[in-house]
């Protein structure tokens, strides 16, 4: 199972999505995502990730005077089995990962470059998937 989403925003952030459609995972043609629910859950925690990662360089980069034009952020999700198999579904064990490309655009010197690079991972969603969340998650009826 292969999720992929583009994330690209201007130094005026304005965003644009990009996907390719899950109901058509032998394509890797990117389309444009015209709503979220164009994406599937896997699809909206990528553009999560994504979309964070370009507002906290945009935000960055205003306020301390670098040149950032457009930041691009290529996600992909994986879920990596240990062995091939025909019912991957009855598999208990299994690892998943996020890869993250993280494109910039500007007039940048390697200082700037540098600085960027290490700002990229401050993003709140990229920390929190990183270290891992416990969720603590109660089922609930409604009594009327």
């Amino acid at each position: 199972m292969t999720e992929k989403v583009v994330i690209r925003q201007n130094n005026k952030f304005e965003m644009g999505v990009w996907a390719v459609d899950p109901e058509e995972q032998e394509s890797e043609e990117l389309q444009a995502v015209a709503h979220i629910h164009d994406l599937t859950p896997y699809g909206m925690l990528l553009a999560s990730l994504g979309s964070c990662t370009a507002i906290v360089l945009h935000t960055y980069a205003q306020n301390h005077g670098v040149d950032l034009e457009e930041v691009e952020v290529q996600l992909q999700y994986e879920r990596v089995f240990e062995e091939d198999c025909e019912n991957c579904e009855e598999i208990e064990r299994y690892d998943e990962q996020i890869e993250e490309e993280v494109v910039l655009s500007g007039d940048l010197g390697s200082e700037e470059y540098g600085r960027l690079s290490r700002i990229a991972h401050q993003c709140s969603i990229y920390k929190m998937l990183d270290s891992g969340m416990r969720i603590k998650s109660h089922l609930t009826t409604d009594a009327s």
